[in-house]
């Protein structure tokens, strides 16, 4: 880990010298043109995405031609060169940096040892992720470990709830899935209410809740060896009303655009026809977030309530979770009005228009009697107000001893990373209760 860290700091300096060395004091215009064609490209989108007709094409115009006319004029001064050597090596610190805050991320959430179920039953969508149940030959792989297995029937809707509930009443002491994130919840929800573990295959379409247990999403079947060879997490869930999410609900722009019938046939062309009314307060309910910190947000454009907060990997905030058992949940609100607005977003969480927090318990209320939401990926419409909250430790996840870990799902913190290199972070893991088999 501290070779890690060593190596950010070194790559960091390097990019700087670098700039110095051959660019000497014109190294400060080019970071200054460089943010500013950034600025005029953030700008743009927002003038894209908030009008329609002219200005939106003009916008897209500019957009496009503002990294254009940066590598021209960075070429033109012969400095180009340099610029995309710093660049490398400043991503290369970057990558190192988030590294070496991963694994120190990591030993805040250990697993405890666990035995190998005797009788697991696995549930699995064999059109999940475009039919990795079959490339993969995980039926086949499950079975021979002796996983009792369902197929579910893509002609006919099957309750994955009651499936669940089924086997455990027949002796089952684990269940998994193989689907999307909205289903993972939906037997999570009832893994975390018989208490037993709950095994997470990562071969839905994006898998963002097996991302942040560190698992393997490129090959789907090393996640059975917790089957054999595993460790237990106790981590959270979320709950908005009567159903549970592991990543994160949604409101506002996103929520309403999916909810649209023209959605699933044109995704593209429903999005830009209906975001210019919806980023204007012309259409939508009017929302207002409050959470039990005191933190409110009058009339957000677009809330995220997740399953613990997110990392700072990218401006807007909406990374990966380094963590999973924080027992608190992450709020993010966002309210942009304007292009100049818009081009603050590199400022990241420090913009005048994100509202980040986190709480335990966060209530949606909106000036119409319902609200459209997106739960784990999934659209549907709640009652207002909609109040969320987290359920610490609910969840007792399997996850094999051996995976890959979360890479670059912590926010990049330099004054971390200089102390993991010199040696001077010292952290340590909350407490978790051992499993019970």
């Amino acid at each position: 880990m501290h070779a890690k860290a060593r190596a950010a700091l070194l790559s960091g300096a390097a990019a700087l010298v670098v700039m110095l060395v051959f660019a000497g004091f014109r190294s400060f215009v080019l970071i200054a043109v460089g943010l500013a064609g950034v600025a005029v490209t953030a700008a743009s989108g927002w003038l894209f995405l908030a009008h329609r007709g002219p200005v939106r094409w003009l916008s897209l115009a500019v957009g496009l031609a503002a990294p254009v006319a940066l590598v021209v004029a960075y070429a033109y001064t012969g400095l180009l060169w340099v610029v995309l050597c710093s660049l490398a090596l400043w991503a290369s610190a970057v990558a190192a940096g988030r590294a070496a805050l991963a694994d120190e991320a990591r030993s805040r959430m250990p697993g405890r040892p666990a035995r190998p179920p005797r009788h697991p039953f696995l549930i699995m969508n064999p059109l999940s992720g475009g039919g990795k149940v079959g490339a993969h030959h995980l039926r086949e792989k499950a079975e021979a470990l002796g996983a009792e297995v369902v197929l579910l029937d893509p002609e006919h809707h099957q309750d994955v709830t009651a499936l669940a509930r089924g086997a455990l009443d027949r002796g089952a002491d684990l269940v998994g899935v193989v689907g999307g994130d909205g289903t993972q919840a939906l037997v999570a929800a009832v893994a975390a209410e018989r208490d037993v573990p709950f095994l997470v295959i990562s071969a839905g379409t994006r898998n963002h809740f097996a991302m942040d247990l560190g698992l393997d999403r490129q090959d789907p079947a090393t996640c059975l060896d917790a089957l054999t060879d595993g460790v237990e997490l106790r981590v959270d869930l979320g709950r908005i009303g009567d159903r549970t999410f592991v990543n994160n609900a949604s409101f506002g722009t996103y929520a309403e655009v999916v909810q649209d019938p023209a959605y699933r046939d044109d995704k593209i062309r429903t999005t830009l026809g209906l975001l210019p009314d919806l980023l204007a307060h012309q259409t939508g309910p009017r929302l207002t977030v409050r959470a039990d910190d005191g933190t409110a947000v009058e009339e957000p454009q677009a809330v995220l309530v997740s399953n613990n907060p997110y990392g700072t990997g990218d401006p807007a905030g909406l990374g990966r979770r380094p963590r999973l058992d924080s027992g608190r949940l992450g709020v993010l609100g966002v309210k942009v009005d304007n292009a100049a607005q818009a081009a603050g977003v590199l400022r990241g969480r420090n913009f005048a228009g994100l509202t980040a927090t986190t709480a335990r318990e966060v209530v949606v209320e909106a000036d119409a009697p319902l609200v459209p939401v997106g739960i784990d990926g999934e659209s549907l419409t709640m009652p207002a107000p909609v109040r969320c909250r987290v359920e610490p430790g609910a969840l007792r996840v399997l996850v094999p001893r051996r995976r890959p870990g979360n890479r670059g799902a912590v926010p990049m913190n330099w004054a971390r990373v200089r102390g993991l290199a010199l040696g001077t972070n010292h952290t340590a893991g909350p407490s978790q209760s051992p499993p019970t088999a």
